[in-house]
């Protein structure tokens, strides 16, 4: 049978798998064929596995014998900075140009145990700083539903090979909004889970207190599958935790109450095409059947400000590591100090070094206080903002991204623009709860339709509430 990629889920391939419709060879070289057309022009992946077939025809034999799980033949890409073992793994750095992976991320041996077929790795923003995926080494990646456009950032590459129907679904990592932003600019289902929810280990740091990997999909049930996947407690992760602590309703139904921060929701410098989508969904789920609040969340305005003084302090640290003595590229200098200069100056791009500046100095002495240490404290405001808002509602509602996709190269030479871009998304990783973004409609923009999105958050471990108003909201089977 012909495939439709298009409207292709995980359940409906396990199916048509099962049924024998398909193998998961033929599914595979499906979305092979289909890279190998649009991935020149996209740049969505740095690299496509050579061993696609080979992985195929072992999820197949699983089939035959009866050991198939649902995940079992499903092809996914994964982002640059996720280990598998064996492969290449650069985080779209030329600084790790060529670094082979000696060991497999949690979250990795957990789909190799499903069957999973890891079609390649896809392009990223340089450890994952960045909203655009500009600030890759290796080109940017362009959005599949207008090429003149960012595919968002940082898991760009994954959110794009999704949209374009070169994978069945792909893992990215969120730190302040790499997942949803990208979901929410090329039109799928981005997921940021419960910090702690999925291991760390095996993904390449950024901001310690604030990554979490994450699925990007096409439906929010697929996203729910990969996460029931890969969640859980690991003890290569000593921040990983079983979120199944955090659930108190002991499965009993009730009428969902969604939480809307009103006077942040209609900030300045929100697009009028945005806005008035937001209000649209809001009709949308109040047709439902859910109730919908205004909420006050005092704080929140300081969310941004305090993610950009922690995430860097914390990337700058992180990214000590490479200095090109024991891995990556490396650059002979007249002493150990230009070595490091040598090899960091030329191996870093510029919003990396940009950012390891600006984290070292919030963390020097005399500014640590000033700096880092009140954004500490302004963290803790937020939590509690957050905590009071979860006694009185389920869940609550922001634009996933303040504009649609912008075009390639606007904001570069602004990086305060750019960081406003993830205003509704950095209070999620602050405060560590679960954020799913979802599409929300589309605009016209300059001729073309431009895909535009929602966010829901929940509280820590209430996963399974994005996910009902997720598929509801999406008209998926709840």
């Amino acid at each position: 049978m012909a495939i439709d990629l298009k409207n292709l889920t995980i359940k409906k391939a396990h199916d048509h798998l099962i049924k024998g419709d398909f193998t998961a060879v033929e599914l595979a070289g499906a979305y092979l064929k289909n890279i190998e057309e649009k991935n020149k022009d996209l740049n969505a992946y740095l690299e496509v596995f050579d061993d696609v077939a080979e992985q195929a025809k072992a999820a197949d034999l699983l089939f035959k014998e009866k050991k198939a799980g649902l995940l079992t033949g499903i092809p996914l890409a994964i982002k640059d900075n996720i280990l598998i073992k064996g492969r290449k793994v650069s985080a779209a750095s030329k600084i790790l140009e060529g670094y082979v992976a000696s060991y497999d991320a949690t979250t990795i041996e957990k789909l190799k145990k499903e069957g999973v077929v890891f079609l390649g790795r896809t392009n990223m923003d340089e450890f994952a700083m960045g909203g655009s995926t500009e600030n890759s080494a290796f080109g940017v990646t362009k959005n599949p539903h207008d090429s003149s456009r960012v595919a968002g950032g940082s898991s760009g590459g994954s959110a794009a090979a999704v949209a374009m129907d070169g994978a069945l679904a792909a893992l990215g990592s969120d730190t302040g909004g790499s997942v949803r932003e990208p979901a929410s600019f090329c039109g799928v289902v981005g997921f940021k889970p419960t910090y702690g929810a999925i291991s760390r280990s095996g993904l390449m740091a950024m901001g310690s207190s604030l990554d979490q990997i994450g699925p990007i999909t096409k439906t929010v049930s697929d996203a729910e599958i990969i996460f029931k996947a890969i969640a859980g407690k690991d003890p290569k992760d000593s921040t990983s935790l079983d979120t199944t602590i955090y659930r108190s309703e002991n499965g009993q139904e009730k009428k969902r109450i969604i939480g809307v921060p009103r006077a942040f929701t209609e900030s300045e410098g929100i697009d009028k095409r945005v806005l008035a989508n937001f209000q649209a969904s809001i009709e949308r789920l109040k047709k439902l059947g859910y109730e919908i609040k205004d909420i006050e969340l005092p704080n929140i305005g300081y969310s941004l400000a305090c993610y950009y003084i922690i995430m860097p302090a914390e990337a700058s640290t992180n990214l000590s590591r490479f200095d090109g003595v024991k891995f990556g590229l490396h650059k002979d200098g007249k002493n150990l100090l230009e070595d490091y200069l040598l090899t960091r100056g030329e191996g870093f791009g510029k919003e990396v070094r940009r950012r390891i500046l600006l984290g070292a100095y919030v963390l020097s002495s005399g500014y640590y206080d000033a700096y880092y240490n009140k954004a500490n404290g302004v963290r803790e405001l937020i939590r509690g903002d957050f905590t009071k808002a979860f006694e009185t509602v389920d869940a609550i509602l922001t634009p996933t991204a303040p504009t649609p996709a912008f075009k390639i190269g606007e904001k570069t030479n602004d990086p305060v623009a750019m960081y406003l871009a993830d205003i509704f998304t950095v209070t999620a990783n602050i405060v560590g709860v679960p954020a799913l973004a979802v599409p929300s409609g589309t605009s016209m923009v300059e001729g073309k339709s431009l895909p535009l999105g929602i966010q829901f958050m929940a509280s820590h471990g209430r996963e399974d509430i994005l996910f009902e108003l997720g598929k509801a909201f999406c008209g998926e089977e709840v």
